[in-house]
């Protein structure tokens, strides 16, 4: 195996020990692809959600995802006291909804059929190539975000789109 000086590779980005700046972190970040959810519940007001793309799968037995909502958002902290929520897998058919949803301030659930959940009644975007009814276990700060740890009680999906994907800074699909 060859060892290359990082210093001499091309687009290297030393930093100090405080770690790299989060528009180069960002940048840097943009380069993997991820797959677009819309995490949504019911609250006291109506029913909530946010854009999320920090979803992952963490383990089979039991059955556990998590996401990491950020601490700014306006949402989350409504659907952490609603103690579940529903994980929305966008399809490459439903960019608008992903904007709409990443937008704050907006009447998100204008015009957007909907039916509940089986065991939370959290939101089912009608149209989704997938979705997970969880019930939350955990809540575990994580820097200026949250890491929600939860247990999926309900799924489906439906392969007749395929998936939005967020890279780079955009919207495409892999298809």
């Amino acid at each position: 195996m060859a060892v290359v000086p990082s210093d001499s590779e091309p687009g290297v980005s030393l930093t100090a020990a405080t770690g790299p700046e989060p528009a180069e972190y960002r940048r840097v970040l943009g380069h993997f692809p991820t797959g677009v959810t819309i995490v949504t519940a019911l609250g006291p007001d109506g029913p909530v959600g946010l854009a999320v793309n920090s979803f992952t799968s963490v383990s089979l037995r039991p059955p556990l995802v998590g996401f990491f909502p950020a601490h700014t958002s306006g949402s989350w902290p409504v659907i952490r006291h609603a103690g579940g929520f529903c994980v929305n897998v966008l399809g490459a058919h439903q960019e608008a909804l992903a904007r709409t949803f990443a937008s704050p301030g907006t009447d998100r659930f204008r015009d957007v059929p909907v039916r509940p959940a089986p065991v939370t009644g959290a939101p089912v975007l009608v149209g989704a190539v997938a979705w997970l009814d969880c019930s939350i276990e955990s809540v575990t700060p994580a820097g200026d975000h949250d890491f929600a740890l939860a247990r999926v009680r309900a799924i489906a999906a439906d392969s007749t789109h395929p998936p939005l994907l967020f890279h780079r800074g955009r919207y495409g699909t892999c298809d």
